[in-house]
């Protein structure tokens, strides 16, 4: 606690050494509501590309750019009190090598004031995490399905079955002994998450991966089940808000239709019911 009684922020060595400890509660954000309400509820918030898909429409996430990433970075910060912020490095950000990374993350971290990044990749970007980490910036890793490299997977497909396990564990322990403080696995098979998560030393942060891990993600708009037309077999939904929220919609088209709204307590008189003080009430 600090001395005005409020829960400190989590740090990157807060979670780090969450291993083998009470899972990790983790959600995505991309706008100051959203983060004022998983706050109190989360370790880590992420300010995930996704919202490429969950907030612009695009058809994955390679057209978000770093601009956008700051942008929503900097609102939900505003909106965060204890849980650790992370801002994805989006796509064409930090691969072309170590500098390019260390500048674009530098941003990111200036403009938005997130206490960490994150990037996807293995064995790949372990260069380049330690390049990072060695200078004051912690990183979150990402392996398994990568979603910035879905055309060279082919689509959104599972990875790290039959012999394609062993790329997914050099990759996790690649980006350990590289200096992640922690690694999101996603959408690769679960006794392989579970392997994993005993090997490495940082903790694993499963979606669509196993119990088994450190921690869990979900983006926050699927598991409040704002949208009906994407249900992937990960995701569980808490709520069903897009429904709930189309049949407030249709009630208010209703009533506008019929002149019900607004009705009298909408609408002002001519002049104030009341003065107090010299002033309209």
């Amino acid at each position: 606690m600090s001395a005005t009684g409020e829960a400190k922020a989590l740090t990157p060595p807060d979670i780090c050494a969450r291993k083998g400890r009470t899972p990790l509660v983790c959600l995505t954000a991309y706008t100051t509501p959203i983060a004022k309400l998983v706050d109190p509820h989360s370790d880590v918030v992420l300010v995930g590309d996704s919202v490429s898909m969950v907030l612009h429409g695009l058809p994955s996430t390679l057209g978000v750019t770093l601009e956008m990433m700051i942008m929503h970075g900097q609102a939900v910060r505003r909106g965060l009190k204890r849980a650790l912020m992370i801002v994805d490095m989006p796509f064409g950000s930090y691969e072309e090598g170590p500098e390019q990374a260390f500048r674009n993350a530098v941003r990111v971290m200036a403009k938005t004031g997130c206490a960490a990044v994150k990037l996807e990749g293995g064995e790949a970007m372990a260069e380049t995490i330690r390049f990072l980490a060695a200078r004051g910036i912690p990183v979150m890793a990402h392996v398994g399905l990568t979603p910035q490299a879905v055309n060279a997977f082919g689509g959104y497909r599972v990875q790290g079955r039959g012999e394609d396990a062993e790329r997914i564990r050099r990759d996790a322990r690649a980006v350990a002994d590289a200096g992640a403080f922690a690694v999101v696995l996603e959408k690769v098979p679960e006794p392989l998450a579970r392997r994993v998560t005993e090997e490495i030393t940082i903790p694993t942060i499963g979606i669509g991966a196993s119990p088994a891990c450190d921690g869990q993600i979900l983006v926050v708009d699927d598991m409040l089940g704002l949208f009906g037309d994407f249900r992937p077999k990960f995701v569980k939904r808490y709520a069903e808000l897009g429904q709930a929220a189309s049949a407030a919609i249709a009630a208010y088209a209703q009533e506008v239709r019929e002149r019900r709204f607004p009705a009298a307590e909408h609408v002002f008189g001519d002049a104030p019911t009341a003065i107090k003080g010299g002033e309209a009430a």
